[in-house]
């Protein structure tokens, strides 16, 4: 009788994957808070808070499908390590700029459009890279692990960055620069994977075979669409400044733990979905969370007690968790390893899609209607885009299972 596998954590090329993303994801998201927090109080404009987010978007949409195609031709290990050393650079510059005095506020945008840039090519191919440094028996172990420390992640970096801004306007740029670097040097520690696949000639239909992919399953189509539009409308990221400045009157410490409650929303219910996984109605249930995450959103927009406002956003964290579960299992389900980077590329630039360009939705609305009206319009929005769905892809609502 056979022993049984080692758990995933006592792999060496697990555990470089996994620093990797974490200290990555860290940093990302400890610099996105600082750069908020920046930018709003230059110009206390939250157009320019939509801009941030417009910044980050535009990389995305263009480099989407060559980051794709790059991840299924080259070394993926490689790939991350180039993306991580750029990230610590434009970290180092944006530091310097803001030491000395000499970065003007288009120079973050720019600053945030390598960002952006860099984001494109590496979320995708470290993605890619998982299944083929875990034996396939382990995968769904490594799956549930790399989520967890990934949302544990999404706690940490917007805390950290609100906390170290703190201290200083400089120190999360640095700390950022830092953790990029420590990243970099996991993902090239992590040995070649065995598991290799044909490189087929670069085309137009190649490039372009991840939409195609996505578009040929309804079910993989209507869950992604319906995450991007939900998250498009619903999102209050990029306003989280303008609440802890000015609705909740709050410093920067109160901005970390607003951008840190929905991931501890997300961490809370995956370690729910991990005890009662979602064994039946599947994508009914995926459709109530969506509409919960509406309903919170609304909520939190009217919200002048932070205690409330943070208790929404933990909320609407958890009820976008069971969308991300349901999607991320259908793409890791249905996706042969020789698509893999193109596949995850245009989920990626799905998610991309609904964060950064809603962001910048957030930021415009929010210059013309107010932060209140614009956030509880995505809510309501959000809402509708549910009840839309649910006519417009009726396989959604017969989505039983996870089992493919």
């Amino acid at each position: 009788m056979s022993s049984p596998a080692p758990h995933v954590l006592k792999l060496s090329p697990f555990r470089h994957f996994l620093s990797s993303r974490a200290l990555s994801s860290i940093a990302f998201q400890g610099s996105a808070v600082a750069i908020g927090w920046l930018v709003y109080d230059r110009t206390r404009n939250p157009f320019d808070l939509g801009m941030v987010g417009l910044f980050q978007f535009l990389p995305m949409l263009v480099l989407t499908f060559v980051a794709g195609q790059v991840a299924d031709q080259f070394d993926r290990r490689q790939i991350g390590l180039i993306c991580q050393i750029i990230e610590a650079v434009t970290m180092g510059f944006v530091a310097l700029g803001v030491w000395q005095g000499w970065l003007p506020t288009w120079g973050i945008f720019a600053a945030v459009a390598v960002m952006g840039a860099a984001a494109a090519f590496e979320r995708p191919t470290m993605a890619a890279l998982l299944p083929g440094i875990v034996p396939m028996p382990q995968l769904q172990q490594a799956v549930a692990t790399s989520t967890s420390v990934m949302q544990t992640a999404l706690i940490i970096g917007p805390a950290a960055g609100g906390l170290l801004y703190g201290l200083g306007p400089v120190v999360p740029f640095l700390v950022s620069g830092v953790l990029f670097l420590a990243a970099s040097y996991n993902v090239i520690s992590i040995p070649r994977p065995e598991v290799t696949t044909a490189r087929p000639p670069v085309t137009f239909e190649s490039v372009f075979a991840g939409v195609a992919f996505i578009k040929s399953k309804p079910v993989m189509l209507g869950t992604i669409s319906l995450d991007l539009f939900a998250v498009l409308l619903g999102g209050a990221t990029a306003l989280l400044p303008v609440y802890a400045r000015d609705i909740l009157h709050a410093g920067p410490w109160a901005l970390g733990f607003l951008r840190m409650a929905p991931a501890v929303g997300a961490v809370a219910m995956s370690l729910l979905l991990a005890r009662f996984p979602l064994q039946s109605k599947v994508g009914i249930k995926m459709l109530w969370a969506v509409a919960i995450f509406g309903a919170a959103t609304v909520v939190f927009a009217y919200s002048t007690d932070i205690i409330l406002s943070i208790a929404m956003l933990v909320i609407l964290g958890g009820a976008d968790t069971v969308s991300v579960v349901v999607r991320s299992s259908l793409v890791q389900l249905l996706t042969p390893e020789h698509m893999r980077g193109r596949v995850n590329a245009v989920n990626s630039l799905f998610i991309g899609t609904s964060n950064q360009l809603g962001e910048f939705r957030s930021g415009v609305l929010a210059g013309v209607i107010g932060p209140v009206a614009a956030v509880a319009f995505g809510g309501l929005g959000t809402i509708a885009v549910v009840l839309i769905w649910a006519r417009l892809f009726p396989a959604l609502r017969k989505v039983d299972t996870l089992s493919g």
